[in-house]
């Protein structure tokens, strides 16, 4: 059963499809922590949250905060190799991540093939919410290589 980590403010979703090796799986470790809820689809009160989409037509920003704050944010998990049937996903808060590279061990040095942790925290940073995004990253050895690899990225657009 998803309890909200008190310690953590945000609202955090998932659509997990269980393609993933589930010991290298970013999402199952948030949701160990309790920081991640993983959801079955984007209806009732998760359709107004901000849906990562890297098919999306706008880029996250800073105005995409009180989304965030008020609705949550829902990373999708799948393999990059069956992320275009996802195309057909409309949702009118969806939002793409800048251009970044991914830290993860798997794929790591790639141009936007992030984990979702590294998606998560790119829009968390992106929005504001900064602390929070360590804090998700410091849960993961490689987290601080992300922040390294992608800090002038990631602050310019802020």
């Amino acid at each position: 059963m998803y309890k909200s980590n008190s310690n953590y403010p945000l609202k955090l979703y998932c659509l997990h499809f269980n393609e993933c090796d589930p010991k290298k799986c970013t999402s199952i470790k948030l949701r160990n922590f309790n920081l991640l809820k993983f959801i079955k689809g984007i209806k009732g009160k998760y359709k107004n949250a901000l849906l990562l989409d890297p098919f999306a037509n706008k880029t996250i920003s800073k105005e995409d905060r009180s989304i965030i704050i008020n609705h949550g944010l829902i990373v999708i998990d799948c393999s990059w190799k069956n992320l275009l049937k996802f195309q057909k996903i409309k949702v009118e808060n969806a939002r793409k991540v800048p251009k970044l590279i991914a830290a993860n061990p798997i794929n790591y040095g790639k141009w936007e093939k992030l984990s979702s942790v590294e998606a998560i925290a790119a829009a968390l940073f992106i929005t504001g919410f900064v602390e929070e995004s360590y804090f998700l990253l410091n849960k993961f050895k490689w987290g601080s290589e992300f922040l390294r690899l992608n800090k002038k990225r990631l602050k310019e657009s802020k």
